[in-house]
């Protein structure tokens, strides 16, 4: 798939790929994972956003958290893709261009998660560690886990 990357912080984005963004991640985690939360958790602003394009439709998308905002390290956050393209590599792919752009933006610090388990050998994959037990967040088991 020939997917276009974004990469904006708050200020860059658009009225149109903020709607696009805000109705991805309720698609994603308000009704499929039918988790009823507060998605506009005052976090954007202290985030860069990466958007995944396929032709002109948001299909994925991470939310790069700076350091000292949901942990002492930097943190990716609301990482996901659309049901309509999983299962095509997409994830792995935006994945790799979250890193990347970790990297751009701070070098090569610690980067921590609190991920679902279920994809704990997904991230595995990236080079994340579980530590700490397993808890529940929004009736889902989560684990946090670290990239160093």
């Amino acid at each position: 798939m020939n997917i276009n990357w974004e990469f904006k912080n708050f200020s860059e984005l658009t009225l149109e790929s903020l709607y696009d963004i805000m109705r991805l991640r309720q698609e994603v985690f308000i009704l499929e994972q039918n988790c009823p939360y507060l998605d506009a958790d005052g976090k954007d602003i202290h985030s860069y956003h990466l958007l995944g394009y396929l032709n002109s439709e948001l299909v994925a998308y991470l939310r790069l958290v700076m350091p000292g905002i949901s942990y002492d390290e930097l943190s990716f956050g609301r990482i996901l893709t659309s049901k309509k393209i999983r299962g095509n590599g997409v994830g792995k792919l935006l994945m790799e261009e979250g890193i990347k752009q970790s990297k751009i933006i701070y070098g090569n610090i610690p980067n921590r998660i609190s991920a679902q388990k279920y994809l704990k050998k997904f991230y595995n994959e990236f080079g994340f560690k579980e530590i700490g037990k397993e808890y529940l967040e929004d009736g889902i088991p989560h684990i946090e886990m670290i990239k160093k």
